[in-house]
């Protein structure tokens, strides 16, 4: 549990960094966060210590009465399974869509943006300020191919290296579905 927080920790903080190379983080221009919320696959992502090793990595975003949104995310880590809760709050819904703060640990916070989402949320793209990080996000554990393309051309013209992204595992998850 300690070396957990300790990924967490490290994890708010990380995004702090300043970026070397020039990326285009920004959000997407209409974005609903109701449409948003529920269970998301991890379908790609870029190498960070707080996710080393995992596969079957799912999210799901759940709405308080408080404007927060609850954040579990699940996976599993040489046969066992881990779940880590945080919490994500929209600080500024009028002028920047898609970007949300999300938080593992206190009141350390990290930029979470949805940088695209397409029309009937079923897949998304989503990084940081910082270069380092970049998920992409699906409601199924083997997205359309045509979306996937999508997202990953998005992600080449922000400036993002995809031959970098580890492509999770996901056979847990599919197995559970049939």
């Amino acid at each position: 549990m300690k070396r957990l927080i300790m990924a967490t920790l490290v994890a708010a903080i990380l995004p702090l960094a300043s970026c070397t190379k020039e990326q285009d983080t920004s959000t997407v221009e209409d974005f609903d966060l109701s449409r948003y919320l529920g269970e998301w696959y991890e379908i790609a992502r870029y190498d960070h210590s707080f996710e080393d090793g995992m596969d079957n990595t799912m999210a799901r975003y759940i709405l308080q009465d408080d404007g927060k949104v609850v954040v579990l995310n699940t996976g599993w880590k040489d046969g066992k399974f881990k779940l880590a809760e945080g919490k994500a709050i929209y600080p500024d819904p009028q002028d920047k869509l898609g970007s949300l703060r999300v938080s593992f640990f206190l009141f350390f916070y990290s930029d979470y943006n949805v940088m695209l989402v397409d029309e009937n949320y079923q897949i998304s793209l989503v990084g940081s300020k910082s270069e380092n990080y970049l998920w992409i996000l699906s409601r199924t554990p083997v997205p359309d191919q045509e979306l996937l393309n999508v997202i990953l051309a998005e992600a080449e013209s922000r400036g993002y290296d995809t031959s970098k992204l580890i492509w999770v595992d996901q056979s847990r998850n599919i197995a559970a579905l049939d």
